[in-house]
């Protein structure tokens, strides 16, 4: 029996076509995030990328800001809430954070998770929630759409295949970035004995 809270996967010969481009932008976007050396160029990779692959209305990037999630970055139809800061305790975001899993909904209206005064305005109607980050989430990425549908199993796997492949990077950058510290900080501490030693040799010299 297929599980409800999926739709179904459905095609036509040109509903294929456009699965194997969205599979192609998927590889693509993959392979652009490994080679990506900090969190704003993923976080910008994410942006420009995430709605083609999805095949969404809206994507939105969204950071763990202690208590609250930030929305740092979305490409949509219409603006929603980029750079606006929410309780994570009210917040679809900081709820697929907090659980370490999809927030997977087919009708704003009908899920007491989604704070139903903040998406009103907007023309969101559904959304898929991903984190970022295992086993304690650091960000999430969300697809969004103006009608009321359930999301079919390929959205979700592609978003959080991306959402995979964005904390690998973002985690490798964190770590080239603190490696390059430990060497610059090393760097400094052997010119300054060498500095020394040069200033010891020459009051030798002088006695």
């Amino acid at each position: 029996m297929a599980d409800r809270k999926y739709g179904a996967a459905g095609g036509s010969g040109s509903g294929f076509a456009e699965e194997d481009e969205r599979w192609f932008s998927l590889t693509a976007t993959i392979e652009e995030l490994a080679g990506a050396n900090s969190q704003e160029e993923v976080i910008e990779i994410l942006r420009h990328s995430t709605r083609e692959v999805i095949g969404a209305e809206g994507i939105a990037v969204v950071l763990k800001d202690e208590d609250k999630c930030h929305y740092v970055a979305e490409d949509a139809k219409e603006p929603l809430w980029q750079g606006q800061k929410f309780p994570a305790a009210s917040c679809v975001s900081g709820w697929a954070m907090q659980h370490g899993e999809p927030a997977i909904i087919a009708d704003i209206e009908a899920d007491a998770r989604v704070p139903i005064e903040a998406y009103r305005k907007t023309f969101v109607r559904s959304l898929v929630m991903v984190p970022i980050g295992s086993p304690h989430a650091f960000a999430a990425l969300g697809a969004y759409w103006s009608t009321i549908r359930v999301p079919r199993r390929r959205d979700v796997a592609m978003l959080e295949a991306l959402a995979k492949s964005a904390a690998t990077a973002i985690e490798n950058s964190r770590l080239i970035a603190a490696l390059k510290k430990v060497n610059e900080e090393l760097e400094a501490r052997i010119a300054r004995d060498r500095a020394e030693l040069a200033k010891a040799r020459e009051a030798l010299g002088r006695k």
